[in-house]
């Protein structure tokens, strides 16, 4: 592999920013990209690739080389401790003169007995997920966090079939596979799919496999009121509109509305003609829904440990007083925004977290709280044992 100094250092610049000055990863990396075109896909999957492997293991990084990251240069060096414990070559440059690869391997080892470090997680993260899931659980979970997550699409079945689609992609030069049963195809290398004429047409949209499973479970028909009360950006929305063929009345709520400006964006490009976007301002966005949805969908806040293998800037972020204020949240959303569900609705409550305490717990309170409903499944998706990333989804129902 050859290495070049300005990719090196965008990676050491990105790193900086998101830790240094708390910046979203995914963002930083799109800016760096974008801010200098001339760079071939080569380069570009160069820096994305090294960003996210040192934001995974950065905690096993500066552990090893004994210093906590402070300055753009500090990064400079974790870049290289990364490949010497990878055992990979390195370009002879004074910058990394200093390192002392035998060292640098026997800290290496020692270290590597502490899960903590060795799987690199602030320690009171894995405290947390050991006490909610588990010994077991969490040494079997953990390792699948880290991994490389692909990139996997639902096909937007207003406009093609999943056959179509695999056919247009391929014949784009475009390699994928269809995965699941349903709608997913997965690519089989990491391509810029966005630019490809299928997307451009609303064929597809990226979404991950256990993200699929959140729509289907609320089990909607053409022709209902559904609410998607927490939208976002809506990738869920737009797979509501796909399962009822376009006919009802979807309603996407969020407090963002610069989130259901991109819904809308992206409703026009897939077809989805069926969906209303409402900005919550106050209490009254919701009261004013009351007892008026067959289907109501709360893709809630979360800490967001089922996707840190695609955000492994996340669990550098979260401390005990957020996570804390993510429940609180939650129990609120769940108790308000479920008086808008009419008698005999249905309800999906669903996180991308993998805590019982965001998951599994927060439905026992709602229901001690709520005699009217009642729990009708639930289910909880893991990396290592599914295709996907962790998710949290239940049903219920309106009594």
């Amino acid at each position: 592999m050859k290495f070049h100094i300005n990719l090196v250092e965008a990676v050491a610049d990105n790193l900086y920013q998101i830790f240094n000055d708390n910046k979203a990863a995914d963002k930083v990396i799109e800016r760096c990209l974008r801010s200098n075109p001339k760079w071939g896909a080569r380069d570009r999957a160069f820096i994305a690739e090294n960003t996210y492997n040192i934001l995974r293991y950065a905690r096993l990084l500066w552990e090893v080389a004994d210093t906590v990251p402070q300055h753009r240069n500090d990064w400079l060096q974790l870049f290289a401790v990364q490949y010497i414990l990878s055992e990979q070559p390195l370009p002879h440059w004074d910058i990394w003169k200093h390192l002392d690869t035998a060292a640098l391997q026997a800290r290496h080892r020692q270290l590597a007995t502490q899960r903590a470090v060795r799987e690199s997680i602030p320690d009171f993260l894995d405290h947390l997920c050991e006490q909610e899931l588990g010994a077991t659980l969490w040494n079997e979970l953990l390792p699948a966090l880290n991994s490389s997550a692909p990139v996997q699409l639902r096909c937007n079945t207003l406009k093609i079939s999943p056959e179509h689609l695999l056919q247009q992609l391929q014949a784009s030069q475009i390699s994928c596979m269809r995965i699941g049963k349903d709608h997913t195809l997965q690519l089989l290398r990491r391509q810029n799919i966005f630019k490809s004429a299928a997307f451009q047409a609303g064929y597809f949209e990226v979404q991950d496999i256990a993200s699929q499973q959140v729509a289907p479970l609320l089990d909607v028909q053409a022709g209902m009121r559904v609410i998607d009360a927490c939208a976002g950006a809506g990738g869920k929305t737009l797979h509501l509109a796909a399962l009822m063929h376009n006919k009802g009345q979807i309603i996407a709520l969020d407090t963002e509305a610069y989130k259901l400006e991109e819904l809308r964006k992206r409703a026009k490009r897939a077809g989805a003609f069926c969906i209303e976007t409402r900005t919550i301002e106050n209490r009254k966005t919701i009261k004013r829904l009351h007892n008026s949805a067959d289907r109501l969908l709360l893709d809630a806040p979360c800490t967001g440990l089922g996707v840190l293998r695609r955000n492994p800037d996340t669990k550098w972020k979260l401390n005990s007083d957020f996570i804390g204020q993510v429940r609180n949240i939650q129990k609120e959303i769940l108790q308000e925004y479920s008086k808008m569900l009419r008698s005999g609705g249905k309800m999906v409550y669903a996180t991308c977290s993998i805590l019982p305490s965001e998951n599994e717990q927060q439905i026992e309170h709602f229901l001690s709280q709520n005699p009217d409903f009642c729990l009708l499944q639930q289910q909880t998706l893991y990396p290592h044992t599914h295709q996907g990333d962790g998710f949290f989804m239940a049903l219920l129902q309106k009594n």
